[in-house]
């Protein structure tokens, strides 16, 4: 599971699936399985960080286990 911020996403995505990104290269192809758009910068880096936390993933794989 991967969770960022970005401008646009499907570019993101791209640039992931293409192994350019060391850390995630490993682990193509990545699948979007859900985004939000948000007001602000300040208020994405605050989704971001609950979409790393317990709380956060349990949310995502929910969307994953129950579509």
């Amino acid at each position: 599971m991967y969770v960022g911020l970005s401008h646009d996403v499907e570019e993101r995505l791209h640039y992931h699936n293409s192994g350019a990104v060391f850390s995630t290269k490993g682990f193509v192809p990545w699948i979007l399985i859900y985004k939000e758009k948000v007001g602000s910068l300040k208020f994405a880096r605050v989704r971001e960080k609950y979409f790393k936390t317990g709380s956060g993933k349990e949310f995502l794989k929910n969307i994953v286990l129950d579509p």
